[in-house]
């Protein structure tokens, strides 16, 4: 494995972080300095996608032939690099992550030409309609039906903890248009207009606290919701194939960089905070906790640099995504665990305020006002994108051969 970086590479890092310093706003990184969740207002994050979009890098992992990049894999990896380190919002995923390499891979030449351009200059946002009341993890016991009226779809049930879906203009859904066979194999991929009568978003407020209308999650329903055919990806029952297809590009992406800033901003909080006299930050235990931390990022780190190293020479993320994803979720819910551990009650006057609608002073160090509901909202990393259980159970049997 070659870890070093070409000058052709060492520009590029360069070139990319003169474009965060020009794009990433001081009113940008008040808002997303005041998200408990990661996602700031759909207006800013439609801005910041937009100026990706323009300089050619909303879609870094595209095909050239698609609109994207061309990037070689080092300069994927220094663009994620780059990016989490400077803390900067996250692309919406649902678009140009998710469900585009599905319809560049198994949708039609008028669905390709139809919704790519818009999802690459960000004219439409996206959500992801995939776990039910019943159905999270154990996502084929999933049960919206959507039943063949011959030129149309019609679709009834609901979908569940529904990231940004108050802002999406399409969803794509996994239904159920056959109960014959295993579960499996009555499963459809459909693309559906959210402005289509008889669909309903409601706000579901969680832990963190932040009220509508830039809560992070939703449930959907739909009532007699009539989707044309042409809306949908691939064969009919064939939709198991195309989740799991979308499934690697949901998982696998860098986690160090933002582990370390994190960390880092922990760091940061305890030279503010003083136990008899002494600040925090000299603390032996609080160090300790702190290089334990520490030492298990660069390990992953290193084990994302030989996952990338490979990639570079025509391999493939494979199962390790879902190493990836169970030691990066850890290691968030490890670091905001610290985060108001440190912090103690300078946590805990801020839980209750939301995103945006406050203009209260914050009490204690820089950050105490979105550390205790930041960890709250932590808590779900390691269930969503499919739970840390099923990742073991993944790597159980691709990888160990269990």
């Amino acid at each position: 494995m070659d870890l070093a970086f070409s000058e052709k590479d060492e520009t590029f890092r360069q070139e990319v972080r003169q474009f965060i310093e020009e794009h990433y706003t001081p009113e940008m990184r008040e808002l997303h300095a005041r998200s408990k969740h990661g996602y700031i207002t759909k207006e800013a994050h439609v801005q910041w996608q937009k100026s990706l979009a323009k300089k050619g890098w909303l879609a870094p992992n595209w095909p050239q032939e698609y609109g994207g990049p061309g990037f070689t894999q080092s300069q994927k990896y220094i663009f994620n690099v780059e990016m989490g380190s400077a803390g900067v919002p996250h692309t919406i995923p649902f678009g140009p992550t998710m469900v585009a390499p599905v319809i560049m891979k198994f949708g039609t030449d008028e669905q390709k030409k139809r919704f790519l351009p818009d999802i690459l200059e960000t004219n439409v946002l996206w959500c992801q309609g995939y776990s039910e009341p019943g159905a999270g993890s154990d996502l084929a016991s999933l049960k919206t039906k959507a039943e063949d009226k011959g030129d149309h779809f019609l679709v009834n049930g609901s979908k569940i903890w529904t990231s940004v879906a108050q802002w999406a203009d399409w969803i794509f859904c996994l239904v159920r248009t056959s109960n014959e066979g295993k579960p499996q194999q009555g499963i459809s991929f459909l693309l559906i207009d959210m402005k289509t009568p008889g669909i309903t978003v409601d706000p579901i407020v969680c832990l963190d606290g932040t009220p509508a209308p830039n809560q992070e999650v939703n449930q959907v329903f739909f009532e007699d919701v009539k989707v044309p055919k042409e809306n949908l990806i691939g064969e009919v029952n064939k939709g198991w194939t195309y989740a799991k297809y979308l499934l690697e590009f949901e998982r696998g992406n860098p986690y160090s960089p933002g582990l370390y800033s994190a960390l880092e901003e922990v760091r940061e909080m305890a030279k503010d905070i003083e136990v008899d006299g002494t600040p925090l930050a000299e603390d032996e235990t609080f160090r300790a906790k702190c290089a334990d931390i520490e030492s298990q990022i660069t390990a992953m780190e290193y084990t994302e640099l030989r996952i990338f190293s490979a990639l570079s020479i025509g391999g493939n993320v494979g199962p390790e995504s879902s190493l990836l994803k169970c030691r990066g979720t850890e290691l968030q819910q490890a670091i905001s665990h610290l985060m108001v551990e440190v912090l103690g009650d300078y946590a805990a006057p801020t839980v209750a305020n939301g995103l945006l609608d406050t203009n209260e002073p914050e009490v204690g160090p820089k950050g105490a006002f979105t550390a205790a509901p930041y960890y709250f909202s932590l808590r779900k990393a390691s269930i969503y994108a499919g739970s840390n259980e099923v990742q073991r159970n993944i790597m159980a049997k691709a990888v160990l051969g269990l």
